[in-house]
């Protein structure tokens, strides 16, 4: 039975291991102010190509999204949020429980535009409603989609103009960097975002994702924050040793690239069969609308998840492929997928 439910049912890269394993006895400081998460810190900067930001590292998605619009909103501020939005959808109200309103916005393709932002702000109008503050995208979106600069260009101009944060959640950002079809480099996001975070859990770290505050209002006391959130990890240098190995050469961007070219097999094998997909996602998360009775063939051999009902003989599927997936094992899922056809 091979794994397509997600891209983190690995542990992670054995270059991550062999560093924790190789600094494990040296006695550094606690709660990230050790020397691998300082070099971190710097070698991101670098990266992005700006030394005025802050980055803080987090151990996981949820956490850095609850911890920073927690800190960034004021208590009768609002979040502007995709309908597919994984802080809307799979965070268990963890934003509510900071006690801040979600705002939903029904999407076709996961992305966000400046006409529903517009509409988030006409249809909240005084202080007898929440105050949208916080625009919350995800790149590549929880469907697999990925936001093109120019779309980003804009959301950032109307966020602006409108004295909106944008935040851009990026669990899989390695995945939408490295698809076929981005234009946006690492560092543009430091200029048309807030804050946004490279994931690390999702490409081939064993935890951990690096916040990345890039306006100035938003970067006092954060640590105070991720304090009270218990995101302040005593042996914070398990996140430092994994970043610094993730990025001192082009291994972060290798892992996501494996990632997307293992989807894209699978992608194009579904096409020429004739078979359609619920969107366009250029990314390594692909959602092909298959037979039912195909699903269930397939499901003999591999698991992945079923992700909603098209009609009565038909329904859409998610396959995710990893740093770690094995080309040979996505060969053997598109030779059963044809003779099952």
């Amino acid at each position: 039975m091979y794994s397509f439910k997600n891209d983190y049912s690995e542990g992670a890269h054995p270059r991550i291991l062999n560093a924790l394993l190789e600094t494990n006895f040296e006695q550094v400081d606690g709660y990230g102010e050790d020397c691998y998460t300082q070099k971190a810190v710097e070698l991101l900067k670098q990266k992005i190509g700006r030394n005025d930001l802050d980055i803080h590292l987090l151990s996981g998605g949820t956490q850095t999204n609850l911890t920073a619009i927690s800190a960034f909103l004021r208590p009768h501020e609002a979040v502007i949020s995709a309908n597919t939005g994984h802080i809307l959808v799979h965070e268990t109200g963890s934003i509510e429980a900071t006690g801040h309103k979600i705002i939903s916005i029904e999407v076709g393709d996961g992305k966000l535009n400046k006409s529903h932002l517009k509409a988030a702000l006409d249809s909240h109008t005084d202080e007898h409603m929440v105050k949208p503050k916080l625009v919350y995208i995800s790149n590549p979106t929880e469907i697999g989609s990925i936001y093109y600069k120019d779309e980003l260009e804009q959301l950032s101009r109307f966020c602006k103009e409108n004295k909106l944060f944008l935040f851009m959640d990026g669990a899989r950002l390695g995945s939408a960097l490295c698809s076929e079809e981005n234009n946006l480099e690492l560092s543009d996001l430091a200029t048309l975002v807030d804050a946004f975070y490279i994931g690390g859990t999702k490409n081939g770290a064993l935890m951990g994702e690096a916040l990345v505050i890039c306006s100035e209002s938003l970067k006092e006391d954060f640590r105070f924050h991720m304090k009270q959130k218990g995101a302040l990890l005593a042996k914070g240098r398990l996140l430092g040793i994994q970043f610094l190995e993730l990025f001192k050469d082009n291994l972060y961007f290798d892992m996501a690239t494996h990632a997307n070219l293992m989807a894209g097999l699978i992608r194009d094998e579904i096409s020429k069969a004739g078979l359609r997909f619920l969107v366009h996602s250029p990314s390594n998360q692909i959602f092909p609308i298959l037979p039912n009775r195909l699903i269930a063939e397939l499901l003999k051999n591999y698991s992945f998840y079923v992700w909603s009902q098209v009609d009565a003989d038909n329904s859409a599927v998610r396959l995710v492929t990893s740093w770690a997936t094995k080309e040979e094992a996505v060969l053997a899922f598109i030779e059963d997928m044809k003779n099952a056809l």
